[in-house]
């Protein structure tokens, strides 16, 4: 599949490089600055999560598509959370693919930002660390992304839309109530009062957060 897969890139004109197993994967894409990754969960040796864990642990922010014949809400959060940008569930038909590749290259890939804060709430995009009081609180890959987003806007009311640009993919489904689920697990982390509800418009974290 990982074949066709690159054949079917090319004729497109898209370079890709392969990796058969998860350290291959973990050194491939450590070694340059790419558009997108494709990581198929069942790979030989670390599976398609832990690479994904370990690249976001490591600084790779390439955007990543994960390939899973598992469709259950659990396998598809926990890829979610180990740091994926969106997923595909097999059997997928190419063209499918070769969209959300394209969709995924078009993001700029970010810059490694300077730590953010705002009130008592510190953030290291660099080192992945959430700081309450100085307390590490720790965060799952999706419920940082989370809170990066609103950290870089304080003050100012997201809607959901916003959010799932900035989290997700946009091919995920809105109707699902993930950002409500994920600003419910922000708010046990940090604090109830830390990101107010905007009752029609979205989540604002307040400027100076209190517990």
């Amino acid at each position: 599949m990982a074949d066709v897969i690159r054949r079917s890139l090319a004729k497109e004109g898209i370079a890709a490089d392969l990796a058969t197993d998860g350290e291959e994967a973990l050194w491939v894409a450590q070694g340059a600055e790419y558009d997108a990754v494709v990581l198929d969960v069942m790979l030989p040796g670390r599976s398609g999560f832990e690479v994904c864990r370990t690249l976001r642990e490591r600084g790779v922010w390439a955007p990543i598509l994960m390939l899973t014949a598992r469709d259950a809400v659990d396998d598809r959060v926990a890829g979610l959370d180990s740091g994926a940008d969106d997923y595909l569930v097999k059997p997928f038909a190419m063209a499918e693919l070769l969209a959300r590749i394209r969709s995924l290259a078009r993001r700029r890939l970010p810059e490694r930002p300077a730590v953010l804060e705002v009130g008592d709430l510190r953030l290291d995009p660099a080192r992945r660390e959430v700081r309450r009081a100085g307390v590490e609180v720790p965060l799952s890959a999706k419920e940082f992304a989370l809170l990066e987003t609103f950290m870089r806007r304080p003050g100012e009311v997201l809607s959901r839309l916003e959010l799932v640009e900035h989290a997700w993919d946009l091919a995920y489904e809105l109707r699902s109530n993930v950002v409500d689920v994920y600003v419910g697990r922000l708010r046990e982390k940090l604090g109830p009062d830390t990101l107010e509800t905007v009752r029609g418009a979205g989540y604002r974290l307040r400027e100076e957060p209190t517990a």
